[in-house]
Order: structure tokens, then C-alpha cells, then sequence
């Protein structure tokens, strides 16, 4: 049982850290509800899966490559430039009786995908840390542990997600229309600078 909680935590502890998905996450929370929130979390978690298999599969080693990185660099950064620009738009058009008014469900959980899915720190995330999980639970308990093992640290993302969503959702029907615009644009800029980050390292990446 201390180990399961232990993963459990190591899952919580993954999801836990202000990033762009969270940022994401409190943003359509707050303006459409518990479920764009969560489904935003539950994109990026399948992400998280896909990476998982990959670095099981060993795969994960061609997206260190320089060319991969630089590629997923430069989609980081668009994808979150996009959304970034695309929250800041929107948080003009905020109004009370427009908070219901809420885009395609399909929309927030592809938005949590592809930003979880183009992250390179996702990558790094999922080599070092699940890497670790696999190598120790292989060698000493075998592959059902290790399935065990990696559906409680992905169980661990999803309660954080719920937590996230719970939250952000919950605060919106306490704040005026102003805070909300407030917001919005700060979860763009958010975004929008981490997009930046990405785009810069990938330039280094290209110059190097």
C-alpha cells in the first residue's frame, strides 16, 4: 500500500507544477465550467500515456534527436502561441450572460493534448522520471507491477486534473466580469510565454 500511495503522489507531483497546462486549465474553468477544465487535464494525460509507451518501447530515444527537438520545439510554440492569442481575443467578449456560452467539448481536450504532447519538458518528464519506474520495477517486480505501477501515477495526474477543475470551476461564479477579462489575458500572456520559451530554445537548437 506505501508504494501504490507513493506513485500516487509521484502523479500528483508530475501534474502538480504551474505549467501551460494548468495555466489552460484555470482558463476554461473559469469561463465554461468543470468539464472544458477537466477535459483539458484528461488531453493532457493521454499525452502523458503515449509518452509512457514510447519510453517502454524505447522510441523515446529518436525524439532526442536534435532534428526531433527542434520540431517539437517550434510546435510547442505554436500551439501555445495560438492558444495564448486565442484567450486574450476571447476575454473581450466576456460577459455575464455569455459565461455559458461555452466552445465544443472536443476543443478543450484536443487544446490539453496537443499542448501536453508537444512539450518538450513533458519528454524530458517521462525519460528521467518513468524511465526510473521502469528500469526499478522490471528489474525487481515484473511487468504486472509495472502496469500497476504506471496506472497509479496516471491515476495520480487524473485526481490532480479533477482537483484543478473543481477549482477553477468553482471560482467563476464568484467573479465579475472584469476579473474574468483580467484573467483571460494573464493566462494568454501565460501561454504565449511559454510558447516563447519554446521558440527560443528551438532557435538555439538550429544554431548550435
Amino acid at each position: 500500500m506505501s508504494i501504490f500511495i507513493s506513485y500516487l503522489f509521484l502523479g500528483i507531483s508530475l501534474a502538480a507544477p504551474i505549467g501551460p497546462i494548468n495555466t489552460a486549465q484555470i482558463d476554461k474553468g473559469i469561463k465554461g465550467g468543470f468539464f472544458h477544465a477537466w477535459l483539458v487535464g484528461l488531453g493532457a494525460m493521454v499525452a502523458d500515456a503515449v509518452y509512457m509507451i514510447l519510453v517502454y518501447l524505447g522510441v523515446v530515444h529518436f525524439l532526442e534527436t536534435p532534428f526531433m527537438k527542434t520540431f517539437l520545439y517550434f510546435f510547442g510554440f505554436f500551439v501555445l502561441v495560438y492558444t495564448g492569442i486565442e484567450s486574450i481575443i476571447g476575454a473581450g467578449k466576456i460577459a455575464a450572460s455569455q459565461r455559458q456560452r461555452n466552445e465544443p467539448l472536443l476543443k478543450s481536450f484536443l487544446s490539453g493534448f496537443f499542448m501536453s504532447l508537444s512539450s518538450p519538458l513533458t519528454i524530458l518528464f517521462w525519460i528521467g522520471i518513468y524511465g526510473s519506474v521502469l528500469v526499478n520495477t522490471v528489474a525487481s517486480s515484473g511487468m504486472n507491477q509495472l502496469v500497476l505501477y504506471s496506472g497509479t501515477i496516471l491515476l495520480g495526474v487524473l485526481l490532480w486534473d479533477v482537483t484543478m477543475a473543481c477549482v477553477a470551476s468553482g471560482f467563476r461564479k464568484y467573479l465579475t466580469e472584469k476579473i474574468l477579462v483580467w484573467i483571460s489575458i494573464f493566462s494568454g500572456l501565460s501561454l504565449i510565454g511559454f510558447g516563447i520559451f519554446f521558440g527560443i530554445n528551438a532557435i538555439q537548437i538550429l544554431l548550435s
